[in-house]
Parts: C-alpha cells; sequence; structure tokens
C-alpha cells in the first residue's frame, strides 16, 4: 500500500480516529481579553507569530524586553515590528492576507495562550510612538483585531520539559556556522559570530 492510499484526506476519516472535543476545551474560549486572559498576556515576553500567505506560511518568533503586545481596548492588541533581517516575511503575508495566530509563552508555566486575530500594518507616527525607546520608533506597528482567545493544552511542553532541562541542551551549531555552510565558506563562520552580540546590541530597537 502506498503511503498516499494511507493519506487522512477528509475531515471525517479524521474525526473518525480522535474522540470529541470536551466541554472544557470548547468553553474556554473568548472573542476579547477577559481580566484573566488579559493578565495572562501581559505577562508573556515572547509569543510565535504564524501568517499566510500566497507564497506559503511564516512562523516568527516575537520579543521584546517587556509586554509583547500592548492592548488597544479589549478587541484589538498592538504589536511593534523592531529591527530584524529585514526578510520581512510575517509582513509580506500579512500585507496580502490578514490571517495570524499568536501563540503566547511564559517562562516556567507549560500553559500556552492562543490568538486567533486578523492584521493590518499602520505607519501612523501615534501608533508607533506608544513604543518609544530611547528615541527610536518601530518602522511599523502590528494591528491584531483578536477573533478568539485560548488556553492549549499543556502535554505538549509537559512531554518536552521544556523549561527544566536547560542543563541539557545539546552542543548546537552557531549561525556563523551555518552561513559558512550555505554559502561554501564566503561568509558567515567565527568572524560572523564574534561580532554579533556587539551588532546586535547597537541595532536591538
Amino acid at each position: 500500500m502506498s503511503q498516499k492510499a494511507e493519506c487522512i484526506d477528509t475531515i471525517e476519516k479524521l474525526e473518525a480516529l480522535y474522540g470529541t472535543p470536551g466541554a472544557p476545551a470548547l468553553r474556554k474560549v473568548a472573542r476579547r481579553l477577559t481580566p484573566l486572559y488579559r493578565k495572562w498576556i501581559m505577562a508573556s515576553k515572547l509569543c510565535v507569530l504564524s501568517t499566510v500567505g500566497p507564497d506559503g506560511t511564516d512562523g516568527s518568533p516575537r520579543g521584546d524586553d517587556g509586554p509583547v503586545v500592548q492592548e488597544l481596548d479589549p478587541g484589538t492588541l498592538l504589536m511593534p515590528d523592531w529591527r530584524g533581517n529585514n526578510r520581512l516575511d510575517s509582513l509580506r503575508n500579512i500585507v496580502a492576507d490578514g490571517r495570524v495566530s499568536l501563540m503566547f509563552l511564559v517562562p516556567n508555566s507549560n500553559n500556552v495562550v492562543r490568538i486567533n486575530a486578523q492584521a493590518w500594518l499602520t505607519d501612523a507616527h501615534e501608533m508607533r510612538a506608544r513604543f518609544e525607546k530611547g528615541g527610536r520608533l518601530p518602522a511599523t506597528v502590528i494591528v491584531f483585531e483578536i477573533g478568539e482567545i485560548y488556553t492549549q493544552c499543556a502535554r505538549a511542553l509537559m512531554r518536552a520539559d521544556i523549561w527544566g532541562n536547560a542543563d541539557q541542551t545539546p552542543a548546537l551549531p552557531t549561525v556563523g556556522e551555518i552561513l559558512a555552510e550555505m554559502t561554501d565558506g564566503e561568509e558567515g563562520g567565527k568572524p560572523y559570530d564574534e561580532a554579533w552580540g556587539a551588532r546586535a546590541a547597537k541595532t536591538m530597537w
């Protein structure tokens, strides 16, 4: 039997393999920020932004030195787009297709809060000025119109023991080593890695 023949290609086939979701999994969904969802999200300095566009999907980590988003109103969140590598993968997708998801993480918590939303970009000065740091402003701000908020199942982080294994991190290749591999040694390597820390510190915001 070919792998294709074993493909699950209908929702009916998929649902037949699983039970129905429990009542709590459905009742925990909110359409706007509630006091407790607000408290959780404002404790998060890191989230993963997922987008979709004509060239495919993108997942981008987003972090800040305080809450990673600001609340404009209970149905709307704001996120500054701080300095990055200027690929603009997520932003291009948002311009083309506003459907996004955000997964908010907090250190030492196995719970993840997810928001599904419609997003759009603005370069309005009053929006950018909300995030001023040392006289610098983000180039744009992402505006999220909340569709739904809910907590994800904690089992994935529990299985990975992601917060308990910090002292067991394997030796990983550096970005300089990866860049050297991808360019046949023309770029990257040890000089790239040695310069990265100082370069990042100067262009953090």
